[in-house]
């Protein structure tokens, strides 16, 4: 607490909660009265800002509620905490919305409670789900508010409350909202915010609070070895990108090439694609390869020859699995990557990083007396092995994400939880964090910040040097590794924070100008919307989607018998009232169910904006979008279509199987504006048969759509005519039907190595049981046909090898 200043003194905060800091005041005095972007140094209270801001909305509005949103499950724990801690609000009233609350409880928690803190995913579930309603929320603050960009659902959530709410407030926070002023615009668009409200370490109210910190980058030299992998790794890059010069789509060969040429490149070759050229998918397969050695060599210069033996086993593993793309098998059969392997196998010796850290840590921790590092790197399998390295000299526990689409291990969020209550009651010394640790968790003040590599993003970079710095002088060490990447990204890291500093100072000076402007874009929040959202009538929506629906009008005619009453038609599967999940017919909207696995794409959210329709999410056995009792609709992209006609895999007419076994009107809708007969290199014959099985073998309706827009507008038009002009429930038909004994037996073969349906059933039928297929050797299986050598050996050694070895 700075000398003279006292606590905070308001109604509903607790007596001493608080410390009353003069800048955080006037930050609240903006935040209160509009929807205001606040910005402040990590460290120096942002969350206090919008309790204060929150206190004051509540106390005001005894009936109202209020919503904090935070990007991680951690984050959302700690804030709650904060709020209990901090407010007179009972306990059980200030509740956490996150996975780990069960979906059918939150409804319920939502009416009881004062104040929300959340993930945005779950409310963004419980807004499509229509579980929650915004209208009773009187302030929403979005922390890390710079994350409100592109899917992310912020911006969805966002547009919601400013339609829902009838008081609204919005207060977005973050230390770095934007790299420039652009994309800050692009920030307060997205989240309607009015105001500017920033606060940097240079303003006299703040430095009093902050102590300088040093920045030093750490130069090491890598070893003759390190050099050698990484020559050969570039020497495939420099042949891979002579590939692609001859195919006319680059002229740059230097293995140095950056991001951005190879994007171009990308680009190149999807035009090619889309242009009808063979060419362009030997591009890709070689682009993807290049991506793989890019990425090989990153880890070899700036993480350590471990990180790279590790991904060397995750590349032969996907290779020798079943439907490895040529880029993965060429890369490891490459002569060059071979010896790269070969090479980083044998070597025994650590990145010199990891000996640098460890000095770093001893002059910290022995020689200058410190308490507690925090060591950041951008590789899980560098957090592992940094913390293994370390542990045999301090005490060091490491901080990882829940997730890892590689394969690394994780943690949970309860593994999360006490790493961090450990790491701030001192009972070990040094956090080996990768990014998670970066946005806002309430991390201790720790005497050195040591980046394993430059971090070319300037808000990550800030994020991470605010751990230090806030109690006492602090010190920041960046470590890179000379003649590499690391050099390129020192440069990018050191420019984008000169960029942001000066871009924070220059919105501070334009604010009056900005607001002004943002006040002109905000002054009707009932167009919120914006030009791409859905400002035509339900009539107009209606007419706009019969275009190219022949017979869409005629859906489910002749269905009234004599006496007025519907009737199904011959097979048609009758209503079932322990099925109905929602009644429809109300006079003021349509329901449609949606399977929780569609959220990725933009449908969901499309319709739940959509004036007269409700939107409930279920985890749906059979089809994706449930319309009423007897309609029901699978959705598959032109590119899922062709791809079960390619790799044989019969999922999609299992799916269409169980979808006309449950529903009297089922439908297969195909999205996007490509050719269906020219997309992939899939012999139209094959497209038709494929269709004509669809029509005649399971009657099933097929429509096309050009796009997530127009799937959305065709649901909602079948909806209505169901559901109001028929007057039908909205029902979930019982489950999936149980798999015949043949097909489990092809489930099981099929899973073996991961080798698919195709083999399985040619194993199964060639050697007649699951038994005589595991048991068989390897001359036995390269007699069926298409198995080969490498499949035949894959088979073996998954059956045959000792568990884990």
């Amino acid at each position: 607490m700075a000398a003279g200043e006292g606590t905070l003194e308001s109604p509903l905060i607790e007596p001493g909660a608080i410390e009353a800091r003069p800048y955080q005041t006037e930050l609240v005095e903006k935040a209160r009265d509009a929807h205001t972007l606040v910005s402040l140094p990590t460290g120096l209270g942002k969350t206090a800002v919008s309790l204060r801001v929150t206190a004051h909305r509540l106390a005001d509005r005894p009936d109202g509620k209020a919503m904090l949103l935070a990007p991680t499950k951690p984050l959302v724990e700690q804030h709650a905490a904060f709020y209990r801690e901090a407010l007179t609000i009972p306990d059980e009233q200030i509740v956490v919305f996150t996975g780990e609350t069960a979906p059918e409880d939150r409804g319920a928690l939502f009416s009881d409670a004062r104040i929300i803190v959340g993930t945005p995913q779950v409310i963004e579930n419980d807004l499509l789900g229509n579980r929650i309603d915004l209208e009773p929320v009187v302030h929403l603050t979005f922390d890390e508010c710079h994350r409100a960009s592109g899917d992310y659902p912020y911006a969805y959530v966002a547009e919601r409350y400013h339609e829902s709410a009838a008081d609204p407030l919005v207060t977005g926070m973050s230390a770095s909202p934007g790299d420039d002023e652009e994309a800050i615009e692009q920030v307060m668009a997205n989240l309607g915010l009015e105001r500017v409200a920033v606060k940097t370490e240079s303003d006299p109210d703040v430095a009093e609070y902050t102590h300088e910190t040093d920045v030093e980058w750490a130069r090491v030299e890598l070893p003759e070895a390190v050099i050698e992998i990484r020559d050969l790794l570039q020497e495939v890059l420099a042949d891979r990108l002579g590939t692609l010069r001859e195919l006319g789509v680059t002229g740059k060969t230097d293995p140095e090439i950056s991001q951005g040429d190879l994007h171009e490149i990308r680009k190149k070759l999807q035009r090619r694609i889309d242009d009808g050229d063979s060419a362009g998918y030997e591009g890709m397969s070689v682009h993807a390869e290049i991506m793989k050695v890019k990425r090989a060599v990153e880890l070899v210069e700036t993480q350590s020859v471990d990180a790279l033996r590790r991904y060397f086993e995750r590349q032969r593993n996907a290779a020798r699995s079943s439907g490895a793309s040529k880029a993965s098998q060429r890369f490891v059969s490459d002569p060059q990557i071979k010896r790269a392997m070969s090479k980083a196998e044998s070597f025994e010796d650590l990145h010199p990083k990891f000996r640098r850290v460890r000095i770093l840590l001893a002059e910290t921790l022995g020689v200058r007396d410190g308490d507690r590092v925090i060591v950041f790197t951008e590789s899980r399998d560098t957090a592992e092995a940094l913390t293994e390295f370390l542990s045999a000299h301090f005490s060091v526990r490491r901080f990882v994400g829940q997730g890892d689409k590689e394969g690394s291990s994780g943690m949970t969020q309860t593994e999360q939880t006490e790493v961090l209550e450990a790491f701030r009651a001192g009972e070990f010394e040094v956090l080996v964090s990768t990014s998670v640790a970066e946005e806002g968790l309430d991390v201790p003040e720790v005497d050195l910040v040591c980046f394993f590599e430059p971090v070319p993003n300037a808000i990550r970079s800030i994020q991470r040097k605010g751990r230090t710095g806030r109690q006492a002088r602090g010190r920041v060490v960046v470590l890179l590794a000379e003649d590499t990447r690391d050099e390129a990204y020192f440069w990018i890291s050191r420019r984008r924070e000169d960029e942001m500093a000066a871009e924070l100072e220059g919105l501070r000076e334009a604010a009056p100008e900005l607001e002004a402007e943002f006040d002109d874009e905000q002054a009707g929040l009932e167009t919120f919307a914006g030009e791409d959202g859905p400002t035509d009538t339900s009539e107009e929506r209606e007419a706009d989607t019969g275009d190219g629906q022949a017979g869409i009008a005629d859906f489910g005619a002749a269905e009234t018998n004599e006496d007025g009453a519907t009737e199904a038609p011959p097979g048609e599967v009758s209503a079932d009232d322990s099925g109905v999940v929602a009644e429809a017919g109300g006079e003021d909207h349509v329901e449609i169910v949606i399977d929780q696995r569609e959220l990725d794409a933009s449908i969901a959210r499309d319709l739940s904006k959509r004036e007269g329709v409700q939107t409930r999410l279920e985890t749906l056995e059979v089809g994706d979008y449930v319309l009423s009792d007897r309609v029901a609709v699978e959705r598959k992209t032109i590119e899922d279509f062709l791809s079960t006609l390619l790799d044989g895999d019969r999922g999609l007419f299992d799916q269409i199987g169980d979808l006309t076994r449950h529903y009297g009107r089922p439908v297969l809708v195909i999205e996007g504006e490509g050719d269906l007969y020219g997309e992939r290199n899939v012999h139209p014959n094959a497209i038709r048969g494929a269709l004509a099985s669809l029509a005649v073998d399971f009657g099933i309706s097929v429509l096309f759509t050009p796009d997530e827009a127009g799937t959305a507008a065709l649901l909602e038009t079948i909806a209505r005519r169901e559901q109001e002009s028929r007057d039908r429930e909205v029902s979930v038909h019982g489950t999936s039907a149980a798999k015949t004994l043949a097909e489990q037996q092809e489930y099981v073969v099929a899973s073996i190595a991961d080798i698919g349906p195709i083999t399985a059933r040619s194993l199964l039928e060639a050697l007649g049981s699951v038994e005589a297929v595991l048991t068989a050797d390897e001359a036995t299986l390269q007699s069926v046909e298409g198995v080969g050598e490498v499949t035949a050996s894959r088979i073996r050694e998954v059956v045959g090898s000792e568990y884990g070895s």
